[in-house]
């Protein structure tokens, strides 16, 4: 979990450097215009794809299939948006690999290895409140 805390930390700290340097090149106006831009493209982009990978997940369960990669990819996509939604270039580009269907495929073979591995070592927990 410290981990996650320094994360929260080191990242808007990075984000922050970059808007001041990218800033300095291409002036603030346009640094605030390609937060807004690609904000919207992203969000846009992860709904589309986010339903796409909705409706595959539907269709295998209507054909009685389990939906794991449909799942898996919807995993992926709403972390991807959930980055593209924070301000930041690199929140983007990581929330761009996440979201676009040809860069999307190496990190969901990495979480279904994850998972697989939790449920291998019996780790899940479910904790009800």
């Amino acid at each position: 979990m410290r981990w996650l805390l320094l994360l929260f930390i080191i990242v808007p700290a990075v984000e922050i450097g970059m808007f001041v340097w990218v800033g300095s090149i291409i002036g603030p106006w346009w640094v605030v215009g390609l937060i807004i831009l690609t904000g919207i493209v992203g969000v846009s982009l992860a709904r589309k794809e986010g339903l796409d990978a909705w409706k595959r997940a539907q269709n295998a369960i209507d054909q009685g299939q389990p939906p794991g990669d449909a799942i898996i990819d919807g995993i992926c996509i709403f972390v991807g948006g959930v980055f593209l939604f924070a301000p930041g270039f690199i929140t983007d580009i990581v929330g761009f690999l996440l979201v676009l269907p040809f860069t999307r495929n190496p990190f969901t073979g990495m979480l279904e290895r994850f998972l697989r591995n939790l449920a291998s070592k019996s780790t899940f927990i479910y904790r009800r409140w």
